[in-house]
C-alpha cells in the first residue's frame, strides 16, 4: 500500500482543488491520501464526491499552533496535523472559525503594506486567488509571482513573506496542548506535522513533543521532504520512546511546491491501521 497522509488542495493554500487533487493521487499510485488542509475542513465533501475507485480518503485537517516554552522564551509557531475529528464538534468548529479569520486578516494587512512599498500587488486579486478559500501568504505569494515581483512563491516566501521581512504581520494560532486536546476531544488522532523541518525557521525540543504527548498527541511526521536522514533517525527513537506512531507524507501543495504527491514520505501501513483504530469522529471514506 502507497499512502500519503498530508495534502493540501485549494480549500487552503494548495493549487489543485479537492475533486483533482484525488484524481492526482490516484494517478500517482497511492492507495490511501489525506486531505488536511490549513484550519478548515470545508474540501472534504468534494474530495469524498469524487473519490476514484480504489483510492481511500483520510479527512484531516492542519492546525495552525505554538509551543509557548515554561520558561517563557518566545513561542514557536508548529503545526498538528487532525486526521478523522467530527467536524460539527463545538470547540473545535469554534476554533477553526477564528483560525479561518485570522488569516483572511493577516493576508490583507501583509498585502496593504505591500501595495503601500509600492510592489504591485492588490488585495482583491489575492482574494480572487484564493477562490473563496482559506487565504493565507500563499495566495499573496502567487500574486507576487503573477506580478513578476519573484519568479517562484518560495522565492516570495524567502524574500517578502517570513517573519523576517518588513512586510511580516502576525497570526493568531492555538496553543498546541490546547489543539491537540481540540482534536482528541473531537475524536481524532493529532500528530505533530514535520517537527523538525529546520529550513522553515525554530524548532522544539524534544521536552516539548514529550509535553505534547502527555495530552494526546499520538504520532510524529517523520518521513517528510524537509526532514533530513539524521532528524528522521532522531525523531525515530523519540516516537519509539513515548510510545508514539510514526507517519510520512509529502506535504503536496500542488504547484506552490516542488514535491509531487507520493512523491515523498510514505507512512507504513501498520502505522495508518493503528491511527484509524485510535479515531472515533470521522472513518476513512472508501472509493
Amino acid at each position: 500500500m502507497l499512502i500519503d497522509l498530508h495534502t493540501h488542495s485549494t480549500a487552503s493554500d494548495g493549487t489543485d482543488p479537492p475533486a483533482a487533487l484525488v484524481a492526482v493521487a490516484r494517478a500517482a499510485g497511492l492507495d490511501v491520501v489525506a486531505l488536511t488542509d490549513h484550519d478548515t475542513t470545508v474540501g472534504w465533501a468534494e474530495a469524498a464526491a469524487a473519490l476514484p475507485a480504489g483510492l481511500t480518503l483520510v479527512p484531516g485537517l492542519e492546525l495552525s499552533c505554538r509551543w509557548v516554552p515554561p520558561d517563557g522564551a518566545r513561542p514557536t509557531t508548529l503545526h498538528v496535523l487532525g486526521y478523522l475529528v467530527d467536524p460539527t464538534h463545538p470547540g473545535l468548529s469554534a476554533a477553526l472559525t477564528r483560525l479561518r479569520d485570522s488569516r483572511l486578516g493577516r493576508a490583507e494587512r501583509i498585502t496593504d503594506r505591500l501595495a503601500a512599498a509600492g510592489v504591485p500587488v492588490r488585495w482583491e486579486r489575492v482574494a480572487e486567488l484564493a477562490g473563496g478559500a482559506s487565504v493565507g501568504r500563499p495566495h499573496v505569494a502567487r500574486a507576487l509571482v503573477e506580478a513578476g515581483v519573484v519568479r517562484s512563491v518560495d522565492e516570495a516566501f524567502a524574500t517578502h513573506l517570513n517573519d523576517r521581512s518588513p512586510f511580516h504581520e502576525p497570526k493568531e494560532d492555538l496553543e498546541v496542548r490546547t489543539g491537540i486536546r481540540l482534536v482528541v476531544e473531537s475524536g481524532g488522532v493529532a500528530v505533530f506535522a514535520h517537527p523538525l523541518a529546520r529550513r522553515r525557521g525554530r524548532v522544539v525540543g524534544d521536552d516539548a513533543v514529550a509535553a505534547m504527548a502527555g495530552v494526546g498527541l499520538a504520532g510524529l511526521e517523520v518521513d517528510h521532504p524537509d526532514q533530513d536522514a539524521a532528524d528522521r533517525e532522531h525523531l525515530r527513537g523519540l516516537a519509539a520512546e513515548l510510545g508514539l506512531l510514526v507517519t510520512g507524507s509529502s506535504d503536496y501543495h500542488g504547484t506552490n511546491k516542488t514535491v509531487p504527491i507520493g512523491g515523498a514520505g510514505h507512512t507504513d501501513p501498520a502505522a495508518y491501521e493503528a491511527l484509524v483504530a485510535m479515531a472515533t469522529g470521522s472513518a476513512p471514506i472508501v472509493g
